[in-house]
């Protein structure tokens, strides 16, 4: 196995041991950008020379015995919406074309004291704002969409371009690629990981995870994220918390909720059957599973939307008015469109999430975890703007995509997509994994399981 081919944990067992040094590793995965890089668009800029002086500088901590721990000589990529000191953080968008920052974001700070590796800002929908980054294509079939729109973070992890990477989610921007392309996404609970630093889209629905090859390296990611900073005023104080997920495979008394409602309305055939088998793999390991009604799903989309739209028109209020022709078009209309939102109605989606909240809190204290599809469909075609489904119903790509993923942003809770296989074209499908407040260890938990009873997963076939 190449380098860049190995998984965040088996690549740090290497280098700990000495087995594989951090030149090398870095390297690999250089050469690799370097191969696939022009077919799939996932980055903004190439940090090359920098990744291998701080690769030689880790090489030589390694040797000396100055170990960081799992995520030392770690390559990454990140969201360009998030800043690294001297960079230009340019959220894919004309707007932001000479920004630069003065200093790094919390998680980018946290990351470098461990030890990971800077490779390059990789692709998002501008400013996030969007379902598909039209600029990156799919590592498994490049004529379909990424996903978005932490789109470039997933396809630089499927196709060997970074071995982990960070981006953010407020309507499913890390679960949505994350399924697409066939990796591992987790979005944590709302203020858990530290926003200081990274460009908002809406800030009481925006939060920061890891896109990785594996639910292990996903926990190994967030051990080195998680903590409160006063600088996010939505930042939780809570103790550091280790969420390595464990070895161990067995689920018995473990309460998986399966969804009656919803989560199943208007999903692709294939996605279904995919899902349902992989539950029945869970609770093949000894989980109890458990019917359960979705709350308020009449109110999901609207509240969302409700809350995101004028969140977002707030922020980019100045430069919509004094630049709007640098906008891409499907974002200016979404922000100009905030303008047309009353003050009524975001106050009533905000009514609707505090009753979604306590709904949610019931319904997670009757399971442990809920199980569903983490989007209805595979990726589609990069040209296509909507999907029909059988009953003539009529959906546009990015309501379709961000519709099974908005309520843990709504509520904040935890979710984590796990990929458990493929349909007939080859595409990935994830299943998503929702839990309680803080309940990542419970999630990592379930998703490491599961993953230990599969195959080992290779790269993305069209990188």
């Amino acid at each position: 196995m190449r380098p860049y081919e190995l998984s965040l944990a088996a690549a740090a067992d290497a280098i700990r041991a000495r087995r594989l040094s951090p030149v090398e590793l870095v390297d690999s995965v250089l050469e690799r950008i370097e191969k696939v890089e022009p077919h799939l668009g996932a980055y903004v800029t190439v940090t090359a020379e920098q990744a291998r002086r701080a690769a030689s500088e880790a090489e030589h901590e390694v040797a000396h015995g100055r170990y960081r721990g799992p995520l030392h000589g770690i390559p990454m990529g990140l969201k360009d919406l998030i800043d690294v000191g001297g960079m230009a953080t340019t959220a894919s968008s004309r707007v932001r074309a000479d920004h630069r920052a003065t200093a790094d974001s919390t998680v980018t700070a946290r990351l470098s004291a461990a030890g990971a590796i800077l490779l390059g800002k990789t692709h998002t929908h501008e400013f996030a704002f969007g379902l598909t980054t039209p600029q990156t294509r799919n590592a498994w079939d490049h004529g379909r969409v990424a996903g978005g729109s932490s789109g470039g973070s997933a396809v630089a992890v499927a196709s060997g371009t970074a071995t982990f990477a960070l981006g953010t989610d407020t309507g499913g921007s890390i679960r949505v690629p994350a399924a697409l392309n066939g990796v591992v996404g987790l979005k944590p609970t709302y203020g858990l990981v530290p926003r200081h630093g990274v460009t908002s889209l809406s800030w009481s629905l925006d939060h920061v995870g890891p896109l990785t090859r594996t639910v292990e390296d996903a926990g190994l990611v967030l051990t080195a994220l998680a903590g409160h900073d006063p600088r996010d005023p939505a930042s939780l104080s809570v103790p550091a918390t280790d969420y390595w997920p464990g070895a161990g495979t067995d689920l018995t008394g473990l309460r998986i909720g399966l969804p009656r409602t919803y989560y199943f309305d208007h999903v692709h055939p294939q996605v279904e059957a995919v899902v349902r088998h992989a539950v029945g793999q869970l609770e093949a390991l000894g989980a109890r599973l458990v019917e359960v009604d979705i709350p308020m799903t009449r109110y999901i989309q609207a509240t969302q939307w409700g809350l995101m739209v004028p969140e977002a028109g707030a922020y980019h209020e100045g430069s919509l008015r004094t630049v709007p022709e640098l906008y891409q078009e499907d974002v200016r209309i979404l922000l100009e469109a905030s303008e047309l939102m009353s003050a009524g109605d975001y106050v009533r989606a905000q009514r609707a999430r505090t009753l979604m909240r306590a709904e949610w809190a019931r319904l997670l204290d009757q399971v442990d975890v809920i199980a569903a599809p983490s989007v209805p469909m595979p990726a589609v075609g990069a040209d296509e703007a909507t999907v029909s489904w059988p009953d003539g119903t009529v959906e546009g790509v990015s309501d379709a995509y961000v519709r099974l993923c908005a309520p843990a942003n709504i509520t904040g809770v935890p979710a984590l997509t796990v990929p458990v296989g493929h349909d007939s074209a080859g595409l990935p499908i994830g299943m998503q994994l929702l839990g309680r407040p803080l309940g990542e260890p419970t999630l990592l938990r379930v998703g490491h399981a599961y993953e230990q009873t599969q195959p080992a997963r290779a790269l993305a076939t069209a990188a």
